[in-house]
C-alpha cells in the first residue's frame, strides 16, 4: 500500500519524532470539487477546486502542538514539524491527549465510483439542465428556477502515526440540488429537492425537477391555520433536520463539557420506543462512509439511543480516553487544517414498518410539515425550540389545504417522547437520514 502520499506523510511523521516529539501523527488529505450552476439552460457558473495540504500533531509529554502546511517539500515538512512543536510548547499538558494505534482491519467499502470522474462535464451539465426543464415543464406557475446545480468531490486520505499506524483510502460524491419559486396572483411559494450519493447511476434529474416543483406548487395559497394541538408529521427532511439539533448533545465532547441535555442519562428512557438512533460510519451507500476516521480509528457502527434508551455517546480517541473506553470511530475533521473534532458520520433514525401513506391516513386532524424556518434558533443545550412552520393540513387521512405561518414550539425531548409513528421510507439529505415521524400531538400556534 505505498502511494507518493502515504510516504510524505511517513516522512513527516519520522522527522517530527528525530525532532523530539514522542508522537506523531500525519494527516494528509487531497480533494477535487466540482460544482455547476445552470440557469435558463446555459451555464451560468463552473467551479473546479482542488485542495491539499498535510496536518501534523505532534504529543510531547501530554502537550499537544498542531501545525499545516501545503508545502510538501522537504523543506516545507521540516518548517511545519518546527512550527507544530513551537505551538505545542505554548499549550497545557493533558493526559489524555494519545494517538490510536494500528487497527486490527478496516472495513472493505464501496466508496468510489468511476463514474463520476468519467462522465464528461457536458453531461453533467445536462443533468442540470434537464432538471431546470422538468421543473418548468411540470406547471406553468413554476416561475423561477433559483438554483439549479450539478456538485461532485473526490478525497483522497492519508494517515501516518508514529504508533504504526498507515492507512489510506479514495472516495468519491455526487449530487443534484433544485431551488425554484412557483407564483400564482401575488403569491409565492419556493420548493427544493436534492439528492446525494455515491454512485452517478443513482442521479434522477427528472424525479429531483419533478419534486422540488410538486413541492412549491403544493404550497401556493397557503394559510395560516388556528392555534391548536393537534398531531404533527414530520417530512423525512424536516425530521432530519431535528436530528442535527440532536447531534451536538450525543457527543462524548459536550457532554463532558456539561453541554448536553443527556448527559448522566444513559440507560435512561429518553425518546419513545419506536426511536432508534444509529450513527454509522461503514453504511454502505452513505455519503459520510469510510473505513476510517480522521484518526485512523476503523468507522463504526454506534446505536445511540434504542428503543427510546439512551445507549451512549459518540467519541474520538481523546474523548474516549477521558472516559477509559475506545474511540466510536467518531473523530471528523473538516479539513487538513484542523484537529479532529467528535462529530457525526451517517447519522439517522431507524426505518419503521409503516409506510408514509399508512401514517398520514390514521391522522384526523394534523399538520404534515414540509418546512420549518429558525432552526439554527434552536438551544442544543437545552433541547428548547420555537419554529415557523410550513406544508400541509391532514383531515380524516387527506391532505387538504396548504398551512404557512404556524409555530411550532417544544423541547426536542418532548417530541422524541411523542413520536408514535415511524416510517419505513428512510431517506438521507447529506450524512443525515430520517423517515417520516408522526408526533402524537403538539402546540400549534397560528391565527
Amino acid at each position: 500500500m505505498n502511494n507518493k502520499y502515504l510516504t510524505i506523510a511517513e516522512s513527516a511523521v519520522q522527522k517530527a519524532r528525530a525532532a523530539g516529539a514522542a508522537m506523531a501523527e500525519a494527516y494528509l488529505l487531497s480533494s477535487k470539487d466540482l460544482s455547476i450552476e445552470v440557469r435558463n439552460g446555459e451555464v451560468e457558473t463552473m467551479k473546479l477546486a482542488e485542495d491539499r495540504g498535510l496536518g501534523l500533531r505532534v504529543i510531547t509529554g501530554g502537550r499537544v502542538g498542531f501545525a499545516y502546511t501545503t508545502e510538501f517539500s522537504a523543506g516545507g515538512l521540516d518548517q511545519v514539524v518546527r512550527q507544530a512543536l513551537a505551538n505545542g510548547a505554548n499549550t497545557e499538558p493533558d493526559q489524555f491527549y494519545t494517538l490510536p494505534g494500528e487497527t486490527e482491519k478496516y472495513p472493505q467499502l464501496d466508496i468510489y465510483d468511476p463514474a463520476i470522474r468519467d462522465a464528461t462535464v457536458e453531461n453533467k451539465i445536462k443533468m442540470a439542465v434537464e432538471m431546470e426543464n422538468t421543473a418548468r415543464a411540470f406547471d406553468k406557475r413554476i416561475k423561477i428556477i433559483e438554483s439549479s446545480s450539478y456538485q461532485d468531490a473526490e478525497v483522497e486520505v492519508s494517515i501516518v502515526n508514529s504508533l504504526g499506524m498507515q492507512a489510506h483510502y479514495r472516495s468519491a460524491y455526487c449530487g443534484l440540488y433544485l431551488s425554484l419559486v412557483a407564483g400564482e396572483g401575488e403569491d409565492s411559494q419556493t420548493g427544493f429537492a436534492l439528492k446525494y450519493g455515491l454512485k452517478f447511476a443513482d442521479l434522477d434529474p427528472v424525479l429531483i425537477g419533478k419534486k422540488a416543483a410538486e413541492r412549491a406548487v403544493s404550497m401556493l395559497g397557503a394559510k395560516p391555520a388556528k392555534s391548536q394541538k393537534a398531531a404533527v408529521v414530520l417530512d423525512p427532511y424536516i425530521a432530519a433536520n431535528f436530528l442535527g439539533l440532536l447531534a451536538p448533545a450525543l457527543s462524548g465532547e459536550a457532554v463532558q463539557k456539561g453541554r448536553s441535555l443527556f448527559a448522566a442519562k444513559v440507560g435512561q428512557k429518553v425518546a419513545s420506543d419506536l426511536v432508534t438512533i444509529v450513527d454509522d460510519g461503514r453504511l454502505p451507500g452513505g455519503i459520510a462512509s469510510a473505513p476510517f476516521d480522521g484518526e485512523g480509528v476503523a468507522a463504526s457502527e454506534t446505536v445511540l439511543i434504542e428503543g427510546g434508551l439512551l445507549k451512549g455517546f459518540l467519541h474520538n480517541t481523546y474523548t474516549a480516553a477521558k472516559e477509559g473506553i475506545r474511540s466510536t470511530g467518531n473523530g471528523v475533521r473538516g479539513s487538513f487544517k484542523s484537529t479532529p473534532e467528535v462529530g457525526t458520520t451517517n447519522f439517522f433514525i431507524r426505518p419503521g414498518q409503516v409506510s408514509a401513506e399508512q401514517i398520514i391516513k390514521e391522522v384526523k386532524n394534523g399538520l404534515y410539515v414540509t418546512e420549518v424556518m429558525g432552526m439554527h434558533t434552536a438551544n442544543p443545550i437545552s433541547g428548547d425550540f420555537s419554529l415557523g412552520a410550513a406544508g400541509i393540513w391532514i383531515e380524516n387521512g387527506e391532505f387538504t389545504r396548504p398551512v404557512r405561518g404556524v409555530a411550532i414550539a417544544g423541547n426536542i425531548m418532548e417530541l422524541l417522547s411523542s413520536v408514535d409513528a415511524v416510517g419505513s421510507d428512510l431517506e438521507f439529505f447529506g450524512g443525515k437520514g430520517a423517515p417520516t415521524l408522526r408526533v402524537a400531538s403538539m402546540s400549534l400556534s397560528g391565527s
